[in-house]
Parts: C-alpha cells; structure tokens; sequence
C-alpha cells in the first residue's frame, strides 16, 4: 500500500495520520515543505519522503509523480488547495484533504465536471471535517426525505493543533455564514443561539461557518442548513464583538500576533488528551409539515477521528471505490460510512411534530 501521498506530514495531522497509517501496514511516501520535519518523521517511520513547495508547478509535478491518491493535510486549504487539485487534474490522480473550509468545498465542487472527465475524485474534508456530521446530515435525509430544513451541531472535548488554529485565526473577521433557500448567505458571527441536547446533557450552542453549510447541501440538497457549535457564555461573547472588531481582527498587526501567540503554544493535543476525548454530534431535519428527526452521534476524538476517518477514504479509494467528480464522504459512501470507525455509536430519536424553533437570532 505505497502509491499514496501525505502531503503536509510535517503538521500536527499530518504526522499523526502518518503515523497511523504505518501502524496498519501502509507505506505512503511523506511530503511537505519542511525538509527536516518531514525526513525526521520519515527515517522513524521507514518511510519514503519527498520535499516541495506548493508555489511552483514543476515542482508539484514531480513531487507527486507515480501515486494514485494524494491525501492533502496542509493547511489554511484556502491557500494551499488549489495548486494541488490543479496539479491532481493534470497527473490523474484522486484528492483527497481534511479541511473544513466552506469556500474550498465549493471550489472543488465546480471542478466536478474536470473531474469527471479525468475520471478522478476529488474529495476534500476526510477528517473530523466533515466526515461525521456528512453522514449524521445524509442519515437525517434518508429518515426525512420530505426534509427542507438541517441543522446540525458539534462539540469535542480536546484541544486545538496549531493549523487548525491558524484557519480559525484567519477567518476570525468573515463573520457567519449558513445555506437559505439553497444560497449560501453569510450572517453575522453567532447569528443564532439554541440549547442542544448533543447526548451529553443540555448545552448552548451558536452557529458557526462550518463546512457542511456547503457538504451537506451537496449530500442532501436540504436547502435551508446551519451548523451550531457548543460554546461558553465567553466564547459566544467574544464571536459577538467580533462582529464590531472584524477591521481590526483581520488587520496584519492582529493576524500576526494571533499566529505568533499559537507557534509558541503547543502543537495540538498530547496522545493523552486525544485518549481521554470524546465528541459529539447532534443533528435535526424538519420539513413543511413540522415533522421532524433527530439523530446523535459520539466517537472518538476530532484529531484521531480525522486520522481514521481519513485512512477509511484512502482505503477505499486504493480498492477502487473512488467515484469520479467531486464528492462529500456520505454521498460517496453513504451515511452509514460513519459507522466503520471504531468507538462510534448513532442514536435516533423518532419521527415528531416541531415545535417552533427555540433559536435566538442576534
């Protein structure tokens, strides 16, 4: 199992994905563009390992030359996705990455007919992002066909690496964003609250820009979805001023010193923080009739989830399950993908007569 690329082995996923891949027999060749980092991580694992940069074409070319399925784990994927699924459309090769950036879901998305044509997939967000909430958003749909209304919601108990900080840190000023009517429409940052019962106890929760305001859509064609994350009266009051302050968050005086601030801090969650979280997953389809199912997920934590969920993708893609074109994970594999990775348990509420939402808008 070698003819598959890590790309980004250096960052905290990337090494961690590496690592388990090893674990289970596979030998992908590792990449990035820190050659110490990446030879470092390569001699542990007796591994190949090529070094480029993801600003030259030529480059890139043979960086990836000679594999099957590239596995792209370095982000902010706002920056770096595009010269890579470029490069994947010219050589033939399946994309995959972890991202969980709206606006690189929907740039992949209208490269479907590419695709297609290069009979390869193209499916970004085979981590924590958005593999789960993905098939918790297609199993709502298959339970309510009649579904037009989606919200979902998530919280895990762990840290954050530094890239997944850094993307936050970028966006910080952007504001919301949800799907109404099928548009994706941004909103003010925590444009709504809700008590959400995730299976863990009552929590508040605010709507948050996360990917599947653009996956589960594509999974789904629900038209009307928004994504709520479980958040700390202080948190839900800090999105809020954002909202005043986006002038000053996403000047490069702020930019820098957030991202300063995270270099210096560790660069994600320690093996025993990993072991001891949990996550989970809420999700509730309604339709014109005010019927409506819930269904809740748990599993194992975001990082790990993300390096499982993500050899899954690669297992199947290396089998050739790989359809042609752009796909989210539910509509590639249906929604009960999810439920391969070990330790996850899906709970369904039944069918019921809503009641009017118990959302705040702000």
């Amino acid at each position: 199992m070698d003819n598959y690329l890590i790309y980004g082995a250096n960052g905290y996923t990337g090494a961690l994905i590496a690592r388990e891949a090893t674990a289970r027999g596979h030998k992908p060749i590792l990449a990035g563009r820190n050659a110490g980092t990446v030879a470092t991580l390569a001699r542990e694992l007796g591994l190949e390992h090529r070094v480029f940069p993801l600003d030259s074409r030529t480059a890139i070319d043979e960086g990836i030359k000679g594999v099957r399925a590239l596995l792209h784990c370095a982000g902010p994927f706002a920056h770096t996705s595009k010269p890579m699924v470029d490069a994947c459309l010219r050589h033939s090769i399946h994309y995959l990455d972890i991202t969980g950036e709206i606006q690189v879901f929907e740039a992949c998305a209208a490269r479907d007919n590419e695709a297609k044509t290069g009979n390869i997939m193209l499916m970004p967000g085979v981590g924590f992002d958005v593999v789960p909430s993905d098939c918790v958003a297609a199993h709502l749909k298959r339970r309510l066909p009649s579904a037009t209304a989606l919200a979902l919601g998530f919280f895990s108990r762990g840290g954050l690496s530094r890239g997944t900080a850094t993307t936050m840190t970028e966006n910080i000023h952007r504001g919301g964003a949800i799907r109404r009517n099928g548009v994706l429409t941004p909103v003010p940052a925590a444009w709504k609250t809700r008590t959400i019962d995730f299976g863990a106890g009552l929590m508040q929760a605010m709507t948050i820009p996360w990917g599947d305001v653009s996956t589960a859509y594509h999974s789904t064609r629900i038209p009307n979805i928004e994504v709520y994350i479980a958040a700390s009266k202080k948190r839900h009051f800090l999105a809020r001023m954002s909202r005043y302050l986006g002038w000053f968050l996403g000047s490069s005086l702020a930019q820098n010193y957030f991202k300063r601030k995270i270099q210096a801090g560790p660069p994600g969650p320690t093996d025993a923080q990993r072991a001891r979280g949990q996550c989970y997953l809420w999700g509730e389809a309604t339709d014109d009739a005010n019927n409506k199912v819930v269904t809740r997920l748990r599993g194992p934590e975001g990082y790990t989830f993300t390096a499982w969920t993500a050899l899954a993708v690669v297992d199947r893609v290396l089998a050739g399950q790989a359809p042609a074109g752009f796909q989210t994970p539910a509509m590639a594999y249906g929604p009960d993908f999810v439920l391969e990775v070990h330790g996850v348990v899906r709970e369904d509420e039944e069918i019921t007569q809503a009641h009017p939402s118990l959302a705040t808008t702000r």
